[in-house]
């Protein structure tokens, strides 16, 4: 394992250049093979979970979902604290900062974008949630996509670029975060359901980050400062691919729903009129997830 693990860095070396020798050491960052055999289990629990789960009952998992919302909301919370007070004051360039900074705030940055990248891997239990409730439907492409997207290319973040200019990208991600899961916390309390009028907004807020992302990453494009252009490059197109996918997903949970309530409600309206009652169209929604 040892020698395969030298062999994939020498050859990511060899294509990215030297890895950033500050981040030796620390937990499943010295080698990609960790991070690769946990995406395959991901994978391998995504395609046999739900043939597992067929001929089951579905597990409520309500107190489990309630605790690791609100861990991954405190996480989420406490990284944002953290890296806004860690840039604030410490000279950190918002237009371009090159990953060799002041001594003190990378070493901060690095330190908390760690923890980023481990929650990458703690949020493969969204997925996980799913399976045991057999909500098979919210597992789609865009999001087992997205999450092992992040987990592998944290990994070479990590490795190449673990401060600077990427601290921007993970700070806008947790705010988010703070807001999604405490949404979704909440919702699994039956009794605050009436209340939590914000998950519409959850994916246009996301939009959002992903948009002053790519404007973060440009910025650093036409003020260069010595930070890899060929990260940047990667993560506008990263970014431009999530759009396209989160706006498709924007589009069909709420553009066309909200159509076709109002042609449901219209032809209903007729279909009363001749002792027909029509079903709420509202109940055929079903309950989509994306993060």
């Amino acid at each position: 394992m040892d020698a395969f693990n030298q062999r994939l860095n020498a050859h990511f070396e060899a294509w990215l250049g030297p890895r950033d020798k500050r981040v030796r050491g620390m937990l499943l960052l010295d080698g990609y093979l960790p991070t690769l055999a946990l995406t395959l289990g991901y994978l391998l629990v995504v395609w046999m979970g739900p043939r597992y789960m067929k001929h089951r009952q579905p597990y409520s998992c309500r107190g489990a979902m309630m605790l690791y919302n609100l861990g991954i909301t405190i996480l989420s919370f406490g990284m944002f604290s953290e890296l806004v007070a860690a840039v604030w004051p410490g000279d950190y360039h918002f237009y371009c900062q090159s990953t060799h900074g002041p001594q003190e705030v990378d070493k901060k940055i690095i330190n908390i974008l760690w923890w980023y990248y481990f929650s990458k891997l703690l949020e493969f239990m969204d997925t996980f949630f799913f399976i045991l409730r057999k909500n098979n439907h919210q597992v789609t492409f865009l999001h087992v996509y997205h999450h092992i997207s992040m987990l592998n290319i944290w990994w070479f973040v990590m490795n190449w670029i673990p401060c600077g200019h990427s601290f921007f990208g993970p700070t806008l991600n947790c705010f988010v975060h703070v807001v999604m899961y405490s949404y979704y916390g909440l919702s699994a309390i039956p009794a605050m359901r009436p209340y939590l009028w914000w998950k519409k907004h959850i994916t246009q807020l996301q939009l959002i980050q992903f948009g002053l992302t790519v404007f973060h990453a440009l910025c650093a494009v036409v003020w260069p400062c010595g930070f890899s252009l060929g990260w940047l490059y990667f993560q506008i197109s990263y970014m431009v691919s999530l759009v396209i996918f989160f706006l498709n997903f924007y589009t069909q949970t709420y553009k066309k729903h909200k159509a076709s309530q109002k042609k449901d409600h219209q032809s209903g309206s007729t279909a009363f009129k001749n002792g027909h009652a029509k079903a709420d169209p509202a109940a055929a929604l079903k309950k989509r997830r994306v993060d």
